[in-house]
């Protein structure tokens, strides 16, 4: 299991997301409280968008342990986006600790980051492979499931170009699905952990989901309101409001950021949070 936060709002120090929130990304890298094993330090990869350049994200990725990087921390406290995606990696069992194996993964204007893992990956990749497209196939430059199941959604889509938040939340069930139908097939009962996220730099779709019913997915949250705020006291305030009130941001994140529970809201077991381009935000139950 792994630790990500997506962020879309007013512009903000990446920072602010990454180091100051009492419980941080760069924090969860070496000491997550909402899993069992807190270490999450096999890489990490932070990717956001520049859209006075053009439509595709900005990524980088290392598999130096966040906590360590004197160069993400430089970058951190000069760089503001509006569209965030930050990910610290906790390799799965026999997944090699390499930078094409970090997320956030990229094709076009999408990103793509994973919490959890495909149960029995290796049983069913050659299959998965075989249904993709070239263009698809050949973009794979990594070994990890989770990459895998981004080249499944991609291929998917009809038209990379014009993709609505409502079409990325189909894709994203569907590809749940698929990977539910090619593990079963292949005879697999160990559950399947899909906490995804993808954005095409203007709506997030993110997936809470264990294809086990009876368990619960890996932990995920929202914060829908104000930007956050830096107190005096070094600590961070969201000025949270209602779902169904305007908000300047939102953030998606495998924990809460900040010790002030109010300002949080669970994201049911398998549902999907998608925060649409005006930040609105809606949970859905998947079907699949």
């Amino acid at each position: 299991m792994c630790r990500f936060v997506a962020y879309s709002g007013l512009p903000l120090l990446l920072a602010d997301l990454l180091y100051v929130p009492s419980d941080s990304l760069i924090l969860q890298s070496y000491h997550a409280r909402e899993r069992r094993e807190p270490l999450n330090g096999d890489g990490f990869g932070v990717g956001w968008y520049v859209p006075e350049i053009d439509s595709t994200p900005c990524i980088v990725r290392s598999i130096t342990p966040a906590w360590s990087s004197s160069n993400l921390r430089h970058l951190s406290f000069k760089t503001r986006a509006s569209s965030l995606f930050a990910h610290v990696r906790a390799a799965s069992p026999g997944m090699a600790v390499t930078e094409s194996n970090a997320h956030p993964f990229n094709c076009g204007r999408f990103m793509w980051m994973h919490n959890g893992a495909v149960a029995g990956f290796h049983r069913i990749k050659r299959k998965l492979r075989h249904g993709l497209r070239d263009k698809f196939y050949d973009m794979i430059e990594g070994t990890t499931d989770s990459e895998h199941a981004f080249a499944l959604f991609l291929n998917e889509l009809p038209n990379l170009d014009d993709v609505d938040s409502a079409e990325m939340r189909k894709t994203l069930v569907w590809t749940i699905g698929r990977l539910n139908e090619l593990t079963r097939e292949a005879g697999i009962t160990a559950p399947s952990y899909y906490n995804f996220a993808v954005t095409n730099g203007e709506a997030i779709v993110v997936s809470r989901y264990c294809s086990d019913p009876d368990t619960q997915g890996a932990s995920l949250h929202y914060a829908h309101g104000d930007c956050l705020e830096t107190l005096p006291d070094g600590t961070c305030d969201i000025h949270s409001v209602p779902p169904n009130e305007k908000a300047s941001a939102v953030i998606v994140a495998s924990e809460k950021l900040t010790d002030e529970r109010s300002e949080w809201y669970d994201v049911p077991n398998n549902h999907t949070v998608t925060v649409f381009p005006d930040l609105t935000v809606k949970l859905e139950r998947i079907e699949c």
